[in-house]
Parts: structure tokens; sequence; C-alpha cells
């Protein structure tokens, strides 16, 4: 992912008017959505198990104030093991 990078933050900010509701979607496995949970509390969160069960899907939507606040939330996610940005 492009945390780290100010084209995305530039697309971000392009795209939305700060406040505004951003949808974060990850796929983890079914051991990390505590951790997961946890980051994201405060929200609207939905979960889908894969077939299997293996993996959850996770849709988080909350209002962020900045493209600066979306980027935090994906790099503090990015610390969890096996975890997938979308």
């Amino acid at each position: 992912m492009h945390y780290k990078n100010a084209n995305f933050m530039g697309l971000l900010d392009s795209r939305y008017q700060w406040p505004a509701k951003y949808r974060f979607k990850f796929i983890v496995t079914s051991d990390n959505l505590a951790p997961l949970s946890d980051l994201l509390e405060g929200g609207k969160l939905t979960t889908k198990p894969s077939k299997n069960g293996k993996y959850i899907s996770v849709t988080y939507e909350l209002t962020m104030n900045s493209s600066d606040e979306v980027v935090a939330i994906y790099k503090k996610a990015s610390k969890i093991d096996g975890i997938i940005s979308l």
C-alpha cells in the first residue's frame, strides 16, 4: 500500500472533502480479527468469513478528518501479521 506516498494522500484529498466517511477494506486471518477490530473502534464494522473460514474480509467505515488520519490507520493496520489492505 502507498502509506508513505504523498501521491496517495493527494489522491485522497482530491476525492474526499474532509471530514468525510472513508471505507477501509482488509483481509485478515481469523486469528487476527481481534487486533484489527481493536484498531477500528468507533465506526461501522462488517465482516464476511471466507468459504473455509480461514480468512475474514473486513469493511470498516468511519468519518475521518483528513488524509493523514486515513494513512495513520493503514500504518497501524500494516503491523498486524498477514493483513492485506485493499
